[in-house]
């Protein structure tokens, strides 16, 4: 099969390597970038948890001055790889959905001990710092890292995908949804996808798709994607 992967290639290298080596075509469409936002120092050893509902909230965090033992709660699975591969050792993961994360917090975390440090993208699905406050907890947010659109791309790209639409596309947010859409209209691709299964994170993300014609929309959660191969 041809697949399409929409996110930066550091965040999907593995899984390029991963579908050509099970002797699938994929090509890269990035439509996002992540940009790393300045912040003041913070003093870790104050909070009893940390929350990270993304990679790139772990990649773009300082981590020196971390106790790697405190307990750290990860929004899905290649959140919960990137903060074992940093070294943090007391690892909850949510398998890819928020609301799985809030609950699995008010499940391990006593709120009369807890101050919590929430790390995330500028642009968040959920606001679970305010659903956690209202639980009774003390959370502070910190945004390290923003997303830009791409708005531009390789016009010999956009002929060679022209003659060859993938049978996949995978769309991992509602941002990314957004301007898949912006560039497919830009470069008049728009009509290209009646054949085309659409894998999309949340039905947010697949709404914002809605103006395409697929063959068929799939929901799922990061890790499963060659689970999902198996479904066509």
């Amino acid at each position: 099969m041809h697949i399409l992967l929409t996110r930066p290639i550091e965040d999907c290298e593995n899984l390029i390597l991963k579908f050509r080596n099970l002797g699938h075509k994929v090509s890269h469409f990035p439509v996002i970038k992540i940009k790393k936002k300045k912040y003041n120092p913070i003093n870790f050893s104050e909070y009893n948890c940390f929350i990270f509902t993304s990679a790139n909230a772990i990649k773009n965090l300082n981590l020196s001055g971390i106790n790697k033992n405190t307990n750290c709660f990860c929004v899905g699975n290649a959140t919960e790889k990137m903060a074992l591969s940093f070294g943090f050792q007391n690892v909850f993961s949510a398998e890819g959905n928020v609301n799985n994360l809030k609950e699995l917090v008010l499940q391990n975390i006593n709120k009369k001990d807890s101050k919590m440090l929430y790390v995330s993208g500028e642009i968040v699905s959920s606001d679970l710092d305010r659903d956690l406050i209202k639980e009774g907890y003390k959370i502070e947010r910190l945004i390290n890292y923003s997303v830009e659109p791409i708005e531009k791309l390789d016009v010999d790209f956009i002929e060679k995908l022209k003659k060859n639409i993938p049978e996949i596309v995978f769309i991992y947010s509602q941002n990314s949804g957004n301007n898949f859409l912006n560039l497919i209209n830009k470069y008049e691709l728009v009509d290209y996808w009646m054949n085309t299964n659409l894998m999309c994170i949340g039905e947010k993300t697949s709404s914002s798709l809605n103006k395409i014609k697929w063959k068929k929309i799939f929901l799922f959660n990061p890790g499963e994607e060659e689970f999902l191969l198996n479904r066509l």
